[in-house]
């Protein structure tokens, strides 16, 4: 569990990127959640509606480093990742990182890059390195990376491949504001002033432990028994293809753990799995012909009853 400091750091956060991303509760509550299970975060959605925003309101309060990268479709990998330059006076090769070596990476756009560019944050997202010349070069510690994207029926996207997808502890979609918050932001002041005078309300060290204690929320048995017959059903399920690996069900206990901390609770409850699953496994379910991830997903939770 947290000590009373940094669980009060940790609300101040929280309240903090509400006032900068109005009317987004759960966005930002899901965002945290990706945060403290050490996961990746993509934002899917229609541009204008404060992605982007949302992922610099959350460095700026975390605290950490933070780079941009924006996706367009002449990217080329060694943009993202880096690249070796012979150096004359020293008779040898140095390599100099690119924008993935920070501690938060917004990829903007990401599904505006061709696969070959989209392939380079891989290797960075699963093992927090990358390799270029056959040289294995470690990336910060902690490495968040928040992707947004356009919908894939926009002109100039390409879709992203599932082993990419699958990358993502889970996908969120903003939507419209509603009408009290449109009304705010519209009167309130700019958004980027906003950001730009923010302070921030945690650090390197409070994140490491924050973790650390997400990790140690405990998973009973029989929620553990719950997560399984869901992935099982997944495989099952009509309409899809591909159904959950057990990545995904790892990534599930993850999130059900920190979204449990974030409550204040030690242990996690079938209600994280219940609020969590869509949005983790909606984008990892391979659908037959034009299934839509986000109805199957809900149809396998509502097939599997809790014991």
């Amino acid at each position: 569990m947290l000590t009373d400091a940094q669980r009060n750091a940790l609300s101040s956060a929280r309240a903090q990127v509400n006032r900068l991303v109005l009317g987004k509760e759960t966005a930002v509550t899901m965002t945290f959640v990706a945060l403290l299970a050490d996961g990746h975060l993509l934002i899917e959605d229609l541009p204008g509606l404060g992605k982007t925003t949302l992922a610099h309101a959350i460095a700026a309060t975390v605290g950490l480093g933070f780079q941009r990268v924006q996706f367009t479709s002449d990217l080329l990998p060694s943009d993202v990742v880096g690249v070796s330059v012979y150096d004359g006076a020293a008779r040898r090769f140095e390599f100099h990182g690119g924008p993935v070596f920070t501690n938060v990476l917004l990829a903007d756009e990401i599904n505006r890059a061709p696969p070959r560019t989209q392939s380079a944050l891989l290797e960075a997202m699963a093992e927090h390195q990358v390799t270029v010349d056959g040289t294995t070069h470690a990336l910060p510690d902690p490495f968040f990376v928040i992707a947004t994207q356009n919908p894939v029926d926009l002109s100039g996207t390409y879709p992203l491949p599932d082993s990419q997808l699958d990358r993502f502890l889970m996908r969120l979609n903003l939507g419209y504001p509603d009408r009290d918050a449109e009304r705010a932001l519209l009167a309130g002041e700019d958004r980027r002033v906003l950001i730009a005078g923010t302070l921030p309300q945690l650090g390197e060290a409070d994140l490491q432990q924050m973790r650390a204690a997400a990790a140690a929320v405990h998973a009973s048995p029989a929620l553990i028994d719950y997560v399984q017959a869901l992935l099982a059903r997944s495989r099952h399920h009509p309409g899809v293809r591909v159904g959950l690996s057990p990545r995904a069900g790892l990534a599930l206990l993850r999130a059900a753990r920190a979204l449990a901390l974030l409550e204040d609770r030690a242990h996690a409850l079938p209600d994280d799995v219940q609020r969590l699953f869509p949005l983790i496994a909606a984008h990892r379910l391979v659908a037959d012909d034009a299934g839509d991830g986000d109805a199957l997903a809900t149809g396998i939770l509502q097939a599997v009853p809790v014991d």
